[in-house]
């Protein structure tokens, strides 16, 4: 049932204008991150890496944020309007799987993002003229843990879509949420704080510092708590909402 109900959100999303929020909202963190990045040369000496610091700066915690809460606002309103959280009820399959599809479709386009966001990284270096090789399994390991770190903020984002019926509420909680992560980073506990995760997975603040495996096994364990309890939440909410 969870697949008939993946493909049902999956035909949902075609020609949906959230595509465009997809294609052109990373080129602005990508641009300013270069700009900044050029501008602070005789300070920014580590090329690739310093380079990821500058295009993080922005997409880790203003423009990644806007575009989770544009995804989940988009994926909430399919149901939102024309009253399809009807449709949804009175459907032969257990209500929260509704919640979960819509975790993982979320959780797709961020896949599909973060993969963007690379490319464009990888662009922005070669024309700022970085010489040196591009650092893939260093790029692949900070992606990999925005992505994880970013489902986070999916769940919740989610859930708050679906308990607050206006589109542009959400994505500005969600802003708000990007903020006060770089706030909580900067104090010793982005490793806890949920929208502070995806920015301490991609390794925005110091990617030279090496993770242990310890600390990156507690902050996979502690996405994954989070994801698991943000989605059940949401999924019991489902189960005991009226007609």
């Amino acid at each position: 049932m969870i697949l008939k109900i993946l493909r049902a959100d999956k035909m949902k999303l075609r020609r949906s204008p959230v595509w465009i929020a997809f294609l052109l909202v990373p080129l602005v963190p990508a641009f300013l991150g270069t700009a900044n990045y050029l501008n602070n040369l005789e300070l920014l000496t580590s090329e690739w890496y310093s380079l990821w610091t500058q295009h993080t700066l922005f997409t880790g915690y203003i423009f990644l944020p806007v575009i989770l809460g544009i995804y989940c606002s988009y994926l909430m309103r399919l149901e939102h309007n024309n009253r399809n959280w009807n449709n949804v009820l009175t459907m032969p399959a257990n209500p929260a799987l509704f919640f979960l599809s819509k975790v993982i479709i979320a959780s797709i386009m961020l896949v599909f993002t973060g993969i963007w966001i690379s490319v464009l990284f990888v662009i922005s270096g070669k024309i700022a003229g970085i010489t040196a090789p591009v650092p893939y399994g260093q790029l692949s390991l900070w992606i990999s843990g925005g992505i994880l770190g970013g489902m986070v903020m999916i769940s919740i984002q989610l859930l708050l879509s679906m308990l607050i019926k206006s589109f542009a509420i959400p994505i500005g909680i969600s802003l708000a949420g990007g903020f006060s992560g770089l706030v909580v980073l900067s104090k010793g506990f982005g490793h806890i704080y949920p929208y502070a995760l995806m920015a301490f997975g991609m390794k925005s603040n110091n990617n030279m510092q090496q993770i242990s495996q310890g600390d990156y096994g507690q902050f996979v364990i502690v996405c994954i708590i989070y994801i698991l309890l943000f989605t059940i939440i949401g999924g019991t909410i489902i189960k005991k909402k009226e007609l």
